[in-house]
């Protein structure tokens, strides 16, 4: 009986020391001692940390680069944004130059008239006969061509010499006049014109210009009269050259060339002062020669009564 219970005791007693190490081996792998979860709690915070400060840094560093590129483009913006004088000054750039030479044939136009107007009560019967002489006079010679240029103009016998010698006579005003008629009997004669601008630059502007040979008579110098017909030719020219970039650009545009015997032109004002010099210049030379010859006589019989 007595070893039979000191048996049972001793399977009890076995399977509670049993239990025992079963429970303090979870204990161990579940719950690690004190001192060495406190130490890994502290290493791994402190990991944590570090970790967060390297990405509290990266984002800081990240936040700055933003910040810097927001800056340095919102300065190229403020760079590349023109002022409003900047901006103006492009547009006035782009300003196309068919549109300068219409504005400027407008202010020319209006002081010409401004100046025929103003001398409208000098005009009398002796005057408008011979300015109606003159006009038909250089009419006349116009129609002889010693050399006629292919697209227009043509050098003559002194034809602007007529519209000179009476304005030099009686004045810029008439003069003008004078000339601005006898431009439009040119057009009637046989001309053309690509636009309204071209028209009054070829042929009321540019003949009006002869009226400048009236400047004589504020002249006070010697041969004072060749130089005032070398002003009112200077005059008709600068039209002619104004007219004919107008011409020039409008072929450019169209993709064709600007040729003069064979000779081949990038710039259109080179093309358009040698174009309308290879003729106008000779004539001016010959309206000075003639001038020499005749004018004081022509002049004379006008102012005579």
């Amino acid at each position: 009986m007595k070893n039979g219970f000191r048996k049972v005791l001793a399977v009890v007693f076995a399977l509670m020391l049993l239990i025992s190490a079963a429970a303090a081996l979870a204990e161990e792998t579940e719950t690690p001692p004190a001192g060495e979860t406190a130490q890994e709690v502290i290493t791994e915070t402190a990991e944590n940390a570090e970790e967060t400060a390297e990405e509290a840094a990266e984002e800081t560093k990240a936040e700055a680069e933003n910040a810097g590129k927001a800056e340095s483009s919102s300065t190229d913006e403020d760079n590349e944004s023109p002022g409003w004088l900047h901006e103006a000054v492009e547009k006035f750039g782009e300003t196309p130059l068919t549109a300068w030479i219409a504005f400027g044939t407008l202010i020319l136009l209006g002081i010409v008239l401004r100046v025929v107007i103003g001398t409208a009560k000098k005009w009398d019967p002796k005057m408008i006969s011979y300015g109606a002489l003159s006009i038909a006079l250089s009419f006349v010679l116009s129609m002889i061509r010693l050399f006629r240029m292919p697209t227009g103009g043509s050098v003559t016998p002194a034809s602007m010499l007529p519209i000179m010698l009476f304005a030099a006579t009686y004045g810029v005003g008439p003069g003008m006049l004078a000339g601005l008629l006898y431009g439009l009997l040119q057009y009637l004669q046989g001309g053309w014109f690509l636009n309204p601008w071209q028209f009054i630059l070829d042929y009321p502007l540019a003949f009006a210009m002869l009226g400048l040979a009236g400047l004589y008579n504020h002249l006070r110098v010697k041969n004072g009269l060749y130089i005032s017909i070398g002003i009112a030719a200077l005059g008709r020219i600068l039209c002619a050259f104004s007219a004919g970039l107008m011409w020039a650009a409008d072929r450019v545009g169209r993709g064709k060339t600007l040729v003069i015997q064979d000779t081949v032109f990038q710039s259109k004002a080179l093309y358009s002062i040698i174009y309308n010099g290879a003729y106008l210049i000779p004539e001016t030379i010959i309206c000075i020669i003639l001038a020499v010859a005749v004018a004081k006589q022509v002049m004379r019989i006008m102012r005579s009564n």
